[in-house]
C-alpha cells in the first residue's frame, strides 16, 4: 500500500512558475509508473505527466515545453516543475503511483493540491 500526499499548489500569476511535490509513503524506485492527473469542474480528468522507475518521461501536448516531471528516489517524492503558466492550467493536480505486488497491479492516488492560474 502506498499513500501519497501532493504540496505546492497555489495562486500564481500567468507567466509565473509553481513546483508541486508528490511524496510518497515507500520508496518509489518500487513503484513503476509515477503520473500527475488534472482536472476542472466539470471536465475529464487529465493525464498530464509520467515518469517510469527508469526515469523516462512523457508528458500531455498541452504541457511539452513548458512541465517538467522529476523524481528524487532517495526522498521518496516525484516533483512537477510547471513555468509559464496559463489560466487554462488552473485544476486540481493530482498524482498516482502504479505499482506491481505479486501478480496483482495496485493503482493509488493522492487527495490533490489547487493550482490556480490568474490572468
Amino acid at each position: 500500500q502506498v499513500q501519497l500526499v501532493e504540496s505546492g499548489g497555489g495562486l500564481v500569476q500567468a507567466g509565473g512558475s509553481l513546483r508541486l511535490s508528490c511524496a510518497a509513503s515507500k520508496s518509489i524506485s518500487t513503484i513503476s509508473r509515477l503520473g500527475w492527473y488534472r482536472q476542472t469542474p466539470g471536465k475529464q480528468r487529465e493525464l498530464v505527466a509520467t515518469i517510469t522507475s527508469s526515469d523516462s518521461d512523457d508528458y500531455a501536448d498541452s504541457v511539452k515545453g513548458r512541465f517538467t516531471v522529476s523524481k528524487d528516489n532517495a526522498k521518496n517524492t516525484v516533483y512537477l516543475q510547471m513555468n509559464s503558466l496559463k489560466p487554462e492550467d488552473t485544476a486540481v493536480y493530482t498524482c498516482n503511483a502504479a505499482l506491481w505486488v505479486g501478480l496483482s497491479k495496485y493503482i493509488y492516488w493522492g487527495q490533490g493540491t489547487q493550482v490556480t492560474v490568474s490572468s
